[in-house]
């Protein structure tokens, strides 16, 4: 899937924020002048993809806690979840991967850490949700066995429980 070791770890410090390029200005600007503001305020964990051999940043994630209404989801979902009024949920905020290491899957690399990490959290989280800023957003979560919401929402999410199934059917 990659051709070099990558380390995903939490965002600290010792990561270059300032040279990171994925050719999406909001993206860039956000990893540059919020993510570490973000943090500190306890509003979203961001985490980062590095190249073992040069500790550049490849990519980089962010989770935060969210809920959703039971009501905006599919009644398929809903069938079998607890009749809260809400439900929680992970946010998966914003996802992207710099120019010099596109093309090599490393956003999935970067979704699949993600859905992987809330699965193990300590915090019960019923799906990941995803806001997609564009049909090519919308197209790789797709790809990657998400769902729609009913319209008009635009946002798309994945159930924790169907997560390990997808991706490990994905390997075989």
């Amino acid at each position: 899937m990659t051709d070099a070791p990558f380390v995903i770890a939490g965002l600290s410090g010792g990561h270059d924020q300032a040279s990171f390029s994925c050719g999406v200005e909001p993206l860039d600007r956000y990893f540059r002048q919020q993510a570490s503001q973000d943090i500190r305020r306890r509003v979203a964990n961001c985490f980062v993809m590095t190249e073992a051999a040069t500790d550049l940043v490849a990519g980089y994630y962010t989770l935060a806690a969210a809920n959703v209404r039971l009501t905006e989801l599919p009644a398929a979902t809903t069938a079998k979840l607890p009749r809260y009024p809400s439900i929680p949920a992970a946010l998966l905020g914003r996802l992207a991967v710099s120019s010099s290491f596109q093309a090599r899957k490393l956003g999935s690399v970067l979704l699949t850490d993600a859905i992987a990490r809330t699965a193990r959290a300590d915090v019960g989280a019923f799906a990941v949700l995803v806001d997609p800023k564009d049909d090519a957003a919308r197209s790789f979560y797709a790809r990657h066995a998400f769902m729609e919401f009913p319209p008009p929402e635009r946002r798309m999410f994945i159930p924790i429980e169907a997560a390990p199934r997808i991706f490990q059917s994905r390997r075989n």
